[in-house]
């Protein structure tokens, strides 16, 4: 069986921290690296559209994994994008196994991939009218995970254009897939939702969590008992919550590691103001990102909405105490390991920060095993039908 990996998002983010699709997309690049089965890479970039082979696909892996980009081509610089990216597109096409640009794609795929091809996309990035009509010159099956819903289900937490944006590429996907991935029983509950009936065949994989090894832990003004949370700042995640409650006065440390998102002024006038015990750390390493969140006295995840929720998994499997907004997807996901408070009573949050803090002083702990889902699972169960 060929498989024709979408690793355009991958390299859209060359050199900046991977999100948690990013993490599911190199997941997957990464395991099929390690099977015996052809593998080709399918790139949009700033010039048209890009072929890898399996030795491209590993260079782009090893790149991604241990940075050394080269610098961008006379053909980059004359686009205004981001060094990095610039020179990630510059390296791919001189290792492409083929490029073309967007006109060209069917002929491109059809030139190099054989019919009836596997074609799987993971990261919400490039499936466009275009890709599916090269797609079905070849007669390939499409597979496309979907993450969530959230963009349709609560607008008011979105960029603008985005809901518009992600509504035409579910429908696209609800139209032209051959096979929908759900990474949750609740998203696979909200595509059914969503999509008209008749539908693509849906498929819940659960995602593998990424548990990182604790490095040295970053030193800060900061100690015991802290607590963590971690996630980009956005509204979403609802960082206004933790910051209500420390601003009336909690007797310990927050911090909150992620990098500012958008749309999100307030909240970030807020942060500017150097509220006390509060510490703002973007740019972290997984390691040391590992070692404070293990040193913690809890992780704290007020999220509105999530559609699988990485982070508290991985708080839990470290053996911290998870505290969250009491949602769904993390009944399913983390059963009864969390302490939930709903995210609306900003009180009850404080008492329970309280006493996580008390606890974590007078040395109780609160150790309640957890063994995440893994990657081996997701693949098991996915790569039997794509």
């Amino acid at each position: 069986m060929t498989r024709l990996l979408d690793l355009t998002r991958l390299v859209s983010r060359a050199g900046r921290p991977l999100t948690g699709v990013d993490r599911v997309e190199f997941a997957w690049l990464y395991h099929l690296l390690t099977l015996d089965t052809p593998l080709f890479g399918l790139v949009r970039s700033s010039f048209g559209y890009l072929l890898l082979d399996r030795a491209g696909c590993a260079l782009l892996r090893d790149r991604i994994r241990h940075g050394g980009w080269g610098p961008p081509d006379a053909l980059s610089r004359l686009k205004r994008i981001n060094p990095i990216r610039a020179g990630a597109e510059a390296d791919l096409r001189r290792v492409a196994l083929a490029r073309a640009l967007p006109p060209g794609l069917p002929r491109l795929l059809r030139r190099h991939l054989p019919h009836g091809v596997h074609y799987v996309n993971l990261g919400h990035t490039n499936f466009t009218r275009r890709v599916i009509r090269a797609l079905d010159t070849l007669g390939a099956r499409k597979a496309v995970l979907i993450h969530d819903t959230i963009p349709l289900d609560h607008p008011e937490f979105q960029r603008p254009g985005s809901v518009d944006h992600f509504a035409a590429f579910l429908a696209r996907a609800g139209h032209h897939a051959d096979l929908l991935i759900a990474n949750s029983q609740q998203t696979a509950r909200d595509l059914a939702r969503h999509l008209p009936a008749p539908r693509p065949e849906i498929l819940v994989a659960p995602l593998g969590v990424d548990l990182a090894t604790p490095g040295p832990a970053p030193e800060g003004p900061w100690a015991r008992p802290y607590f963590v949370t971690l996630g980009t700042i956005e509204p979403r995640k609802n960082h206004a919550l933790l910051l209500d409650i420390w601003e009336a006065g909690m007797d310990a440390d927050l911090l909150i590691l992620g990098h500012r998102g958008w749309e999100n002024h307030a909240t970030f006038a807020r942060l500017d103001a150097r509220p006390p015990r509060v510490h703002e750390r973007a740019g972290l390493d997984d390691a040391a990102v590992a070692a404070l969140i293990a040193g913690s006295a809890g992780f704290l995840f007020p999220s509105f909405t999530e559609g699988y929720g990485l982070p508290p998994m991985e708080a839990a499997a470290l053996g911290v105490p998870v505290l969250c907004n009491d949602l769904g997807v993390y009944r399913e996901t983390l059963g009864e390991i969390p302490i939930f408070v709903d995210a609306s009573a900003t009180h009850l949050w404080q008492n329970a920060i309280q006493t996580l803090a008390d606890d974590c002083r007078a040395g109780r702990t609160r150790p309640r095993a957890f063994s995440p889902p893994t990657w081996d699972a997701h693949f098991k169960s996915a790569l039997t039908r794509i």
